[in-house]
């Protein structure tokens, strides 16, 4: 089993955190307010599970430029006032960075007793 640090257990919590906040933020009809909040606990958390060394290296790789630039910059929207425009924009920038954690993702999902069985349905199998 994986030893997992108090750091990282706070880590997950500021993500999870943040992601709750970002997520109420769009429900409440783009709040700019809640979007930056969750933004700054998504960032701090993934900074706390992996490290601020890592997280660094990660966003700042030659090939993730452009979903760097998408990310920041949609954050950076967002804070100056613009939750709409400022969304869209971190939007492709986490799926830049982030696309290449889905299959793996999704695989994961695809071992867990209930959701097994949803991913293994026919139309589930082309996303696989």
């Amino acid at each position: 089993m994986i030893e997992i640090t108090d750091l990282q257990k706070i880590g997950i919590g500021l993500a999870g955190f943040g992601i709750s906040f970002l997520f109420l933020g769009m429900l409440l009809l783009f709040d700019k307010g809640l979007l930056a909040i969750g933004n700054i606990l998504f960032i701090a958390g993934l900074g706390c599970v992996i490290g601020v060394e890592r997280t660094l290296r990660f966003f700042f790789q030659r090939h993730k430029v452009k979903g760097t630039t998408a990310f920041f910059g949609g954050i950076v929207i967002v804070l100056l006032g613009f939750p709409i425009i400022g969304m869209i924009i971190e939007s492709y920038g986490f799926f830049a960075l982030f696309s290449g954690f889905f299959p793996v993702a999704i695989n994961f999902l695809g071992r867990v007793p209930v959701l097994g069985s949803l991913f293994n349905l026919p139309f589930m199998q082309k996303v696989r």
